[in-house]
């Protein structure tokens, strides 16, 4: 239950985003809507400070950055990236990320798919517990 003074955490997201005066306001609330196009099942939460998006574990978050957006996806080293959306965080043993630089635009559909096989990926591990 919700206190007064605390929010949930869509509604922290929400305020992130109007934070954000510039291009990476923009460009969160795009990956955003994605992120939520991509999956019925997904959750919004907040947490370190981040917009965090779950469905059976963690799936994706976003850090701002003073002149980039990074995508994290939690255990992106394990799905596959057919159009090669990762470009950072390469050589880390489990997650991979998505730089987005000013001017950069989302590649949806290749996006919705990299989400939709990170929440398969969370969900199939669910049922080998």
């Amino acid at each position: 239950m919700i206190s007064g003074n605390e929010l949930s955490p869509t509604q922290m997201i929400a305020d992130f985003i109007q934070v954000l005066t510039d291009w990476r306001g923009v460009l969160l609330e795009q990956l955003r809507a994605c992120i939520l196009a991509a999956d019925r099942g997904m959750v919004e939460d907040w947490k370190r400070d981040a917009p965090v998006w779950t469905h059976g574990g963690n799936v994706v978050s976003v850090a701002v950055h003073k002149d980039h957006l990074k995508l994290t996806f939690f255990k992106g080293a394990f799905l596959a990236d057919p159009q090669n959306l990762f470009n950072s965080g390469l050589d880390a043993k489990i997650s991979r990320c998505i730089e987005f630089d000013e001017g950069d635009t989302i590649d949806e559909p290749a996006l919705k798919q990299l989400v939709r096989a990170a929440v398969e990926h969370n969900l199939s591990k669910a049922k080998k517990s």
